[in-house]
């Protein structure tokens, strides 16, 4: 019994990892492609498009890229992103909440 909850233990803490190492890649992608984006406004070249940025965002990146936004001055202006940043942070919580209530559930 004793090696069976230490067995579950080791999984839980395994996919608990797996979970933080996505979030923190991607938080890490979603900031170094804003920053990009804002280096780069008013140069003339390519910039990333607001599709890919607010799809950033929703894959889990959505609160470091809106306090990236804030932090550099980039995008504020944008309702899409002042609004829909937020609204995908609170998607990601509902979303968490709901895993969270109906995996202790079961």
């Amino acid at each position: 019994m004793e090696i069976l909850l230490v067995k579950l233990l080791v999984i839980l803490l395994v996919k608990l990892l797996v979970i933080l190492i996505y979030f923190v890649l991607i938080s890490v992608l979603g900031v170094a492609l804003t920053v990009y984006d804002k280096k780069i406004a008013g140069t003339g070249r390519r910039r990333i498009p607001e599709s890919t940025l607010m799809l950033i965002g929703l894959f889990g990146a959505a609160l470091p890229m809106y306090l990236t936004m804030k932090k550099i001055r980039h995008k504020t202006k944008h309702k899409k992103f002042m609004i829909g940043l937020p609204a995908e942070v609170l998607l990601h919580v509902v979303i968490a909440a709901a895993v969270i209530y109906f995996s202790a559930a079961s």
